[in-house]
Parts: C-alpha cells; structure tokens; sequence
C-alpha cells in the first residue's frame, strides 16, 4: 500500500512504501545485521503509485534493519542527485537500526575529484550508512495522559537529555546521560522541587555528527542536524538503538505521572546532508528536488535560510505531509505536550518572503491534533527579514528574543530602558495584544542553549570559544553582559556579591514577568561553560550540568526555588489578559511609580538617568481562571534598581492603593541583599534599595467595609 508511508509491521509482514517524484525505480535492501557490509536480500519495489514506491514482505518482524537505493538522474544543474550507489535512509524510520559511520563513499560525488559534486561516485556506501529498523510500536501507556498544563500556568525547563545527568550522583551510573536518567528520582525529585511544569528538551530526533567535528574529535551535542524525523536519538537509549523508542516512551510516561509535560525541540528547517557538498544519505537521494528549496537559477545549489547549507521546502505537499506526519507520530505514539521550532520563520517562507498564511500554517491551524498542543516558535532565521518576534498566528507562543535583550541591558546598566523594561515585564503587549494573543504567546527567556548561561552572564564580557576549534570566530558577539569587573571565575567576594546580585535580579525580572518564563536547565545550579556561548560541540564537562554545589550556588538554587513557589501562589505575576487601566473598581491592574512616591509622568519615562522605579500590581481586582472562577490576589508594589548606588524609594501612600493600607512587608523571598534587616515599613515610608537589585513588598491592606 502507498500509506502509511515507512516501514509499517502488522503482525504478519511489512510494508514498506518511500516517496520519489523523480525516481526511475526503488530498491530495498535487507540487512541481516547492523555489521555486515552489503544486504542480505534485495527486493525492488513492485509498486508505485503516483509518486508513491511501495511493496509488502511476509514474515517480516521488528527489528529488521534496512534502506533504499533510488535510481534516477545525475543532473546537480537541474537539482537531481540519484546515486543508486548510495545507501539510503528511509525518512520515515521509526529507529535508527545502525548509525552512521563516516567513509568518502557517502557522498554522490567523488571527494577527490576536480569537478566537485558535478562528479559522479560509483562508490558502494553499504558498509557505512544508516540503516532504519522496522518497529513494534505497541507499548504499555497504562492510563498516562498530557498533565494539560495551562498556558498562564507554565514554567519552561530547557535542558539537553544527557547533559542534565551525565554528572548527576545520585542518578544510576547506567542511566546517566540517557532518557531514563532523565526521568529517573533524583531528577523529578528536583523538577518538582524547582516548581517547574514542562520539561523541553533539546532536539531528540536522530542526529548526524558533522564530518568535520568528527575530525576534529567533537560531536553536534545540541543535535540541531537532524538525520530522521522519527527516530528518537539512539545515543540516549540506555541499551543502544534498540531500545530508544521504548526508553523515550518511559521517559514521556514517567514525566507525565509526576504531572510534568514534555515539549521537544524539531529541525523542520534543514536536514543534516548540508550544502551541495554534503554527503548522501537520505532526502538528497531519494529526491533531492522535491525535499529542498533549489536556487531557481542553477538547481546545482540550495536556497539557505538556516546557515546550514540547505533549507527543506514545506511548500511541497509531500515534504509538507513529512512534518505534520511527524508531528503527529510525537504527539500519538510518543505522547509529548508540544513543540518548539527552530528557525520557525524559515516554515513560514515561500521561495523566498515570510508569508504567514503559509500552507504550514494553514495545515497546523486546521489539524485536530497539532492545533492542541502547545506550539512555540523560535520566530527567526538567517535570510532577509526573518526576524519575526510578534509576527506568527494566533494559536503560536514565541521566543521573545526582544524580551531576552531588553532585561539583559537593563540589568547590565544601560540607560533609557525603563518604558522598554516595564513593557517586557508587562507581557509585551505591544507585541501580542493587536493579534489577539494573551501574555502567554511571550516565553520570556533570559539564557538559553544558544548563548551565555546565566553565570557567564555575571561573569564574562566577551565569548571564550576557543575549544570549539574554530579561533574564536563562532558564536554572538552581542551578548549584553557583564563581569563585574573581572573577566571569569574569580574569588573576590565583592565580585561574587556583585554577581549574584545581579543573577538574582535577572532571575526575578523574569519570574515576576508577564508571559511564559523558561529557565535555562543549569542555571539554577550556577553552571559555567568557562564563556563558552555557542558549546554546540562540547560533550563534555562543559555543558554537562556540575551538581557538587558550593554554599554560594546552593544558596542561589533555594532562592530560585522560593521564586517559583512565590509565583505559582500568586495568580497577579501570572494573568491570563493584559494589564489594563481603570474598570468597575476604578483601580488600574498597575500603576507605575516613581522613586520620588509619586506615579510615572510621560516625560519620566525618557528620562535616561532614571536608574530606579517601580509598579504596584493590584491583585485586588477580580479576575478570572480558563473555566470563569473569579480569583483575587495580594497587592504588591516591585521596585528594580539598576544602577551601581544605593537609591531611596517613597513607598506608595495609601490613596495610591484605593483601599487603605496598614503596612508594607517586604516579601520573604526578595529580602536579601537589602541594605537593613528592616522587613516591614509604614505608607509612605522609605525604602533604601542597594545597587542592581530587584525587590517586592507586599500590601497589608484594610478590608473594604
């Protein structure tokens, strides 16, 4: 049968059926084991229909391993690139059966010769490429479900499957650094007690390690060059490829039955083949025209969106039908809450603008079980225009790369960021709100994979790549940091006070924010990659989470848990619509307030040496939760300063309040590092606030009579 397309098991035989607009004729080859050099069996597919190559084998089980030859022109210049002397990987395997092993033969063209890719390479890459294997994909759910965590109510963890426990003690040493390890106890131990509520995790889609990190002895560690859409990466299984289906789908069950969800990170945008000089092992050989956007006036090369060499062309129905066949697969078979897209903006590009009402889009809106998960897009690329932070539909959350920005120069000191920062901290309305989108379309991210970590925020000013290899050329310059004065580790306590003063304000920006907050995986420990932003080729200590805290980071891992606990008791940091102004009550959701104890004037927020000010956010105003119940909160009144010196704030007199208040109390979880012991002060009163630090004060109000 031509559907479903890939190798499908039902209990008899399998089907095997490949899409191939362009090819002459399909083989498949069978591989008795993942060592042998050439197939066993060698089938040609009887069938095809329409573009669709397929045929059945009895008596067929799981666990067989196998690929495709695909017969067809040689022509770089009008964008064919069949070369049946390559071995291919079905896009559609459900497991890896044998990674990849690096050999010239891999590649369509002869490495050695003068013409480049127009040659052509009649080498056998048998022994070498990746096999698929056939799937049983039968497995004990039990009664596991999405937790169905709300949007308002989420708290993203970014973290990278064998980075967060490769180092962790009390982890098993067998499952470290694999999906098990990361749904082992101590793990959801210190999910819970982190107060996360989703677990994202780095791409976990097979990967490819790059030919030229191989030979410089470093691995791709993110994963962001993606080998297939189906296939969990086998290197995390905790006993090889043949058991990553069934670990992931432990690691998803086991997450979900301690109320976390899972989101993962997909590679829709580009394939792991590279540029026209890449190697051959998948799409470039079934139908290298068809899967990839080809540069219309020489077919030879590819249009790139990605800085990757390629860029896959969802305008094509059937590589269209690709992506939304493995969305689904994730969500149905592997039961994962979500998604996060990188490079989100290329899948919204025809042949060359950003549409937004492209049919990727269309087809995610109209798809009864992709339109229910959450969606979050990382919303750029690397061509023209594609910086696209506020510009995807309605159903989609982004990666609020303006928020990221905007908190990291403002914490670092620079100045005329007040109305930009209170904009941010608000849910960035101007953002959001006109498409009719709520706070929570902005994840709010301060630090991500992609970047300094949080300590080297405090601690570096400028990138340190070196073991990267690659003389220090790769990764953002832009980094909007800080080092307190000096560059890297250092154990000057007035240096390490100014550092986690500074953490500590970031980290509480972020969490008291409007929006979606994700927090670096790492973070909470103080990791460091020594200044290493982009360690996308370190697997190693670098990037693998140290869990032997010294007094100072476990003291700043407490305070991260006391945030999240203060923002998951308080629904007013966690609003389902915009800050509003005056309503019923005649009472603004916020009022922002001078340090002078007066509210913010217009000309006060282009006033550039105003290195203090504060909000008071009314939580006495009803709201109400996703099903109409009306909730109430406490009032609270948080003041930021960004400067080096120490400022006086007038606490809001009682009329501000519209009710009256009895006192102000300094909230538990943001008292240290105030210039006095002093917790509690009277309306009006004065609040003496140190340098680079962000505090909140809670109202004790009168009942109305």
């Amino acid at each position: 049968m031509p559907y479903p397309r890939g190798a499908t098991w039902d209990g008899i035989g399998v089907n095997f059926a490949l899409h191939s607009a362009h090819a002459e004729k399909v083989e498949l080859l069978l591989f008795e084991n993942a060592s042998d050099g050439a197939p066993s069996h060698v089938f040609e597919l009887p069938e095809q229909t329409g573009p669709m190559w397929h045929g059945y084998i009895v008596n067929l089980r799981p666990g067989q391993l196998y690929g495709y030859r695909v017969y067809g022109p040689y022509n770089p210049a009008d964008g064919h690139r069949f070369n049946p002397n390559k071995v291919l990987l079905d896009p559609y395997a459900k497991a890896i059966g044998r990674p990849l092993q690096w050999d010239d033969s891999l590649y369509g063209y002869d490495v050695d010769s003068d013409h480049g890719d127009l040659s052509f390479s009649e080498t056998d890459s048998a022994p070498y490429a990746p096999l698929g294997a056939v799937v049983e994909e039968t497995f004990a759910w039990q009664r596991d479900q999405s937790p169905g965590i709300p949007w308002e109510e989420t708290i993203i963890y970014e973290t990278h499957v064998k980075g967060a426990t490769k180092r962790h003690p009390d982890v098993p040493p067998a499952l470290r650094g694999t999906y098990l390890g990361l749904a082992s106890e101590p793990m959801i131990d210190h999910f819970k007690s982190l107060g996360v509520t989703t677990v994202q995790l780095l791409p976990v889609h097979a990967k490819l390690n790059d030919h030229f990190l191989v030979e410089k002895g470093l691995t791709n560690y993110w994963g962001y060059n993606t080998l297939g859409y189906f296939a969990p990466e086998p290197s995390y299984a905790s006993n090889g490829s043949v058991s990553a289906v069934r670990d992931f789908k432990m690691m998803v069950r086991a997450l979900h039955a301690a109320g976390l969800e899972v989101i993962i990170d997909v590679v829709y945008n580009h394939s792991c083949e590279g540029s026209e000089l890449g190697p051959t092992l998948s799409l470039r050989g079934i139908d290298n025209r068809t899967y990839y956007k080809v540069n219309p006036d020489d077919a030879r090369y590819y249009i790139d969106y990605t800085g990757t060499g390629n860029t896959l062309d969802p305008g094509d129905p059937y590589v269209l039908q690709l992506i939304m066949d493995s969305l689904r697969y994730w969500v149905e078979e592997m039961h994962v809450d979500g998604f996060r897209f990188d490079l989100a903006s290329t899948l919204a590009r025809e042949l060359y603008d950003i549409d937004m009402l492209a049919p990727f889009f269309k087809i995610i809106q109209q798809d009864p079980v992709i339109s229910q998960v959450k969606l979050i897009a990382e919303p750029w690329d690397v061509g023209p225009g594609g910086y696209q932070v506020g510009g995807f539909p309605w159903q989609w959350a982004e990666w609020n790369g303006r928020y990221r920005d905007s908190v990291r120069s403002y914490w670092r000191g620079d100045h005329g960021l007040n109305g930009e920062i209170a904009t941010r901290m608000a849910g960035s309305s101007d953002l959001y709100e006109r498409s009719g989108r709520r706070p929570f379309a902005s994840i709010n991210f301060l630090t991500a994979h992609d970047g300094f970590t949080l300590e080297d925020l405090v601690s570096y000013e400028h990138k340190h790549n070196e073991a990267n290899l690659e003389n220090n050329q790769d990764g953002h310059d832009h980094n909007l940091s800080t080092n307190c004065g000096v560059e890297g580790p250092s154990e000057d306590p007035v240096v390490l006070a100014c550092r986690e003063r500074r953490k500590r304000s970031l980290m509480s920006t972020m969490l008291l924010s409007q929006g979606v907050p994700m927090i670096l995986g790492g973070d909470e420990l103080s990791h460091t990659r020594g200044g290493n932003n982009n360690p996308y080729c370190q697997d190693n200590e670098t990037t693998w989470y140290d869990w032997n805290l010294t007094p100072r980071k476990e003291k700043f891992l407490e305070f991260v848990k006391g945030l999240t606990d203060f923002r998951k008791a308080h629904p007013s940091f966690r609003r389902r619509h915009f800050l509003s102004g005056p309503e019923d009550e005649n009472v603004s959701d916020a009022i922002w307030w001078h340090p002078d104890g007066r509210e913010m004037e217009s000309e006060d927020w282009d006033h550039n040496h105003l290195t203090t000010f504060g909000f008071i956010l009314h939580g006495t105003l009803v709201q109400k939760d996703s099903r109409g119940k009306a909730i109430r909160d406490d009032t609270f009144f948080i003041v930021m300063n960004q400067g080096e010196d120490q400022q006086v704030v007038h606490l809001p007199e009682k009329d501000a309040l519209q009710q009256t208040c009895v006192r102000w109390t300094v909230v538990s979880e943001l008292r240290e590092g105030l210039a006095t012991a002093q917790t509690k002060y009277a309306p009006g009163g004065i609040l003496r606030l140190p340098g680079h630090t962000l505090t909140a004060l809670k109202a004790e109000l009168e009942p109305k009579s």
